[in-house]
């Protein structure tokens, strides 16, 4: 079976706990959803946030979905002047027949405006 990695970005109101891991768990169930995975198919998953959030692991959310047997990693996103503030992006690692053409790369709220040209789900 092929493995394949899955993009998506979830841009915050704000950086609370809460409104971070219902985000982050919405982005990652819609990930999951628009590509006819489970958890089975996961081979690992790298979270990144940007400075300004600090509330909570965006991992945290995650492990409350019940990946507790999923590699999961997080990292701060460069601090570049300019970028996109309060945001969550996530890269899942799984094996799935899809070829990369035809994957479903999510992205949530502001977020869809980071690549408008795979974004398939900038609503909220």
């Amino acid at each position: 079976m092929p493995v394949r990695a899955l993009r998506g970005a979830v841009q915050l109101e704000h950086d609370d706990r809460d409104h971070l891991v219902d985000s982050v768990q919405e982005l990652f169930q819609r990930m999951l959803s628009a590509n006819g995975l489970d958890s089975e198919d996961l081979i690992s998953v790298i979270l990144t946030a940007t400075p300004d959030l600090v509330s909570e692991f965006p991992a945290k959310a995650l492990r409350q979905l019940g990946l507790d047997d999923v590699p999961l990693m997080c990292a701060q996103e460069l601090d570049v002047d300019g970028a996109m503030p309060r945001v969550v992006r996530i890269l899942a690692h799984a094996e799935t027949p899809l070829p990369r053409s035809e994957l479903q790369h999510v992205y949530l709220g502001g977020a869809a405006k980071l690549r408008a040209d795979i974004a398939v789900s900038s609503r909220r």
